[in-house]
């Protein structure tokens, strides 16, 4: 059978996190202690064209995944901006969508509470960045099945596909809850990608190494 052809979207990504700096290369130590020879990190993304570019990115991403939805939801912190950019993105195709999301601490003047933005209903996708524990992506998922809405899908930038103490990945984790996550790029992706262009040789080893040692 002959290899599917990579999305473009996976190109561009790659292109946005590589002159963004959300991708670098060396030696970073993770918080499970392990020493990870790449990291990424979305907060790079602090410009106005890039975060346009990204919604566009994660918008793409997500309509080509088929899944159905009514509206967004971010769960603070970093999953506030993207939220809001991939709803301009989504509307920008005439998909005119709303969006909300929550406070770390509950507001307890003015219109209180821990949601901001349109009332949870339908069907929700959760924007975040990466997912490491899952913690903030279950929190979500409690806050909005009280609201009365339900969670369609995680949509996520990167999917570093490492195992956990349980031994699976938090996607696999959430996967086998019954949660959908869709990924712009998976760590395969990545070293797909980073090998078709022939760059960064010497970090491309040593992720490859990393994930024979902590993949999933």
């Amino acid at each position: 059978m002959a290899a599917q052809p990579t999305p473009a979207y996976q190109e561009a990504f790659l292109e946005l996190a590589l002159d963004s700096g959300v991708l670098r290369f060396g030696e970073f130590t993770l918080k499970s202690g392990r020493v990870s020879p790449y990291f990424f990190n979305l907060g790079q993304i602090t410009r106005g064209a890039a975060t346009a570019r990204l919604g566009r990115l994660y918008a793409q991403a997500l309509l080509a995944s088929g899944v159905g939805f009514d509206m967004l939801f971010g769960p603070a912190y970093k999953g506030i901006p993207l939220v809001t950019s991939l709803a301009i993105a989504l509307a920008e195709q005439g998909l005119d969508l709303p969006y909300a999301y929550n406070r770390k601490e509950a507001k307890d003047h003015g219109e209180g509470g821990r949601l901001v933005g349109a009332p949870p209903a339908g069907r929700v996708v959760i924007v975040d960045d990466v997912m490491t524990a899952g913690t903030a992506v279950r929190e979500s998922l409690q806050l909005l099945r009280d609201a009365g809405a339900t969670p369609a899908a995680v949509l996520i930038a990167l999917d570093r596909q490492e195992r956990g103490v349980s031994g699976r990945s938090a996607v696999q984790e959430m996967e086998a809850e019954g949660l959908r996550v869709v990924s712009l790029v998976t760590l395969t992706d990545l070293i797909r990608l980073l090998r078709a262009r022939r760059q960064h040789a010497d970090a491309l080893a040593r992720i490859e190494a990393y994930r024979a040692a902590y993949g999933v």
